[in-house]
């Protein structure tokens, strides 16, 4: 077997200091190994993948050197060194025991060379000193097929964990800033840290295996340790005082201990959500030239000032109401020459008025909108304004309705003004007063006084 000759060629005996023999292919067998700190099992059957299916410990490809889960880069290390293999973009697999059981099962079957690429380092040097090294990756269709395959399994079990999290209602936790106890879905107490304490850590549908998760945090927390800047103060007054002043009630998002607990982190085979939501950004970047003829937007309805009528346009809006109440705000805006602020002023004035039940013409205060409504238009108060300084006032900045569509849509164009009206905004600059005794010398308002006591 292909197994048995790379174990053969790596099999190599080395002298301690004291002359014993301390590895016999890659197995320890010196005084250190005599103790048993763990309980042993026998192999039932060499090389398959029910060897160690209830063990939590992941074995060689080639020996029965084994590695806790955990110490992943211990194992692989190891069969660098002793085997001479390595394993190409291992982040992209998805579940690493089941893919070096996988494997270890096909090298019993075939030779390692039908599966590797062979790498010969040190080709000049002379043949004894040359090393073969073997590459297993997924430019082999068997294992990319199988990187796939744990990919999809992996996600199905991910899928299958959140949705039995979102119909769970045994949830019970407790608030890690207020320590109030929740019971029912997680959803709950993730909600209430989000709006109770600003610690948002993305919407309950978002996150798999939620308990491990907050026990993740809240250990970190128990440590006095900042969740977002990471650093470690001195007792828990102090970070909460931290977390708070410098908003940092957050989780750290480039470290990587919590990707695990995202579902977006399994939906492509090595992929974070950084870059996911980076090749995101980039599709919309090629695609910002294309051809959006066929977009069809649906504007914002404007209200009328007077009644619930809706209209799509403000044109269509300035109909109705200069149709059914006899109110023209152009015209009104071209007879007192109103700038766009003024305009704002007028419309957030009215707003207040009718939503008061208030007639601004006569004063008169009525029970509801629709007699209120009845009075103007018999009365025609619609087009009595009462004097500019009424509504133009500061007060009418700020609008009466935050959503009244109506003054997003007020033109500031001056077209509609005469003349003599543009002439009356034309801008003042003022004076440089920094220097006041030239300005005296140099003002034009010397001459003006000059001329005015030639007059007298």
């Amino acid at each position: 077997m292909a197994a048995s000759k790379t174990q053969g060629a790596v099999v190599r005996m080395e002298e301690d200091r004291d002359g014993s023999c301390s590895t016999v292919g890659g197995v320890g067998y010196g005084d250190s190994k005599d103790c048993i700190l763990e309980p042993l099992s026998l192999p039932e059957s060499p090389g398959g993948t029910t060897t160690l299916e209830g063990s939590p410990s992941v074995p060689c490809i080639f020996c029965e050197e084994h590695f806790p889960v955990a110490e992943q880069d211990k194992l692989l290390k190891h069969m660098i060194i002793e085997h001479k293999i390595v394993i190409a973009d291992i982040k992209l697999v998805a579940d690493f025991r089941r893919y070096i059981l996988y494997w270890r099962k096909r090298f019993t079957e075939q030779p390692i060379t039908d599966f590797c690429s062979v790498i010969r380092i040190n080709s000049t040097a002379p043949f004894e000193e040359q090393e073969n090294y073997f590459l297993l990756c997924d430019v082999l269709p068997e294992d990319r097929i199988l990187r796939e395959e744990l990919q999809k399994q992996r996600l199905k079990e991910i899928l299958e964990q959140q949705q039995q999290e979102r119909n769970d209602t045994n949830f019970h936790g407790i608030c890690m800033f207020c320590n109030e106890e929740f019971l029912g879905n997680r959803s709950v107490i993730l909600n209430h840290m989000a709006r109770e304490h600003a610690f948002n850590i993305g919407l309950p549908d978002n996150i798999v295996n939620c308990n491990e998760f907050l026990c993740t945090l809240q250990k970190k927390l128990d440590n006095l340790q900042c969740l977002y800047c990471e650093k470690t103060f001195r007792d828990k007054n102090t970070l909460k005082d931290h977390m708070r002043k410098k908003q940092h009630r957050k989780i750290n998002p480039k470290n990587r201990e919590y990707d695990r607990f995202y579902v977006i982190n399994y939906l492509e085979l090595g992929k974070s959500w950084e870059e996911v939501q980076l090749e995101d950004d980039r599709e919309l970047l090629d695609h910002q030239e294309d051809d959006w003829s066929d977009w069809e937007e649906h504007p914002a309805s404007a209200v009328c000032l007077f009644c619930e009528k809706q209209a799509e346009t403000t044109e269509k809006l300035y109909v109705h109401m200069e149709d059914a109440h006899e109110f023209d705000l152009l015209k009104i805006k071209s007879e007192l020459g109103l700038n766009f602020y003024q305009q704002v002023k007028l419309v957030n004035f009215i707003r207040r008025q009718v939503h008061q039940c208030r007639c601004y013409g006569c004063h008169v205060k009525f029970k509801s909108k629709a007699d209120l409504r009845t009075h103007m238009e018999e009365t025609k108060h619609t087009s009595l304004l009462p004097d500019r300084k009424t509504w133009d006032q500061l007060e009418y900045y700020f609008p009466t309705y935050e959503n009244d569509t109506l003054l997003c849509t007020l033109s500031d164009s001056e077209s509609d003004l005469t003349a003599q009206e543009q002439n009356e905004n034309v801008p003042i600059i003022s004076e440089d007063t920094s220097k006041l005794y030239a300005l005296k010398q140099s003002s034009i308002l010397n001459q003006l006084l000059l001329q005015e006591c030639l007059k007298n």
